[in-house]
């Protein structure tokens, strides 16, 4: 199992930026078939330091991973969406 980490700092960092992106990323379930598992968080510290949101997803094995990469929903709905809104954004992708 592969697990998929992102964190996202928006431009616009209001609950209902951060809530809107939350939808989008969640739109995921259903729509991008290899998630077997997709989890948000939503940071509630504002410290200098913190991402506003963090995107978890648990693909089955590394070519999943790759199939999750190139999924026309995931880049052509959601990418879309959120790299037109974030500031930046830093992933690390693990073996579970």
């Amino acid at each position: 199992m592969i697990k998929h980490v992102v964190f996202f700092k928006l431009k616009d960092n209001s609950a209902e930026s951060i809530n809107k992106a939350k939808e989008v990323l969640l739109s995921m379930n259903g729509n991008v078939p290899m998630i077997k598992n997709l989890e948000i968080g939503i940071d509630f510290l504002k410290s200098e330091r913190s991402y506003d949101i963090c995107l978890q997803v648990e693909v089955e094995d590394k070519e999943q991973l790759t199939a999750y990469a190139n999924d026309p929903y995931h880049c052509n709905v959601v990418k879309e969406y959120i790299f037109e809104r974030i500031l930046s954004s830093a992933v690390v992708d693990y073996e579970l």
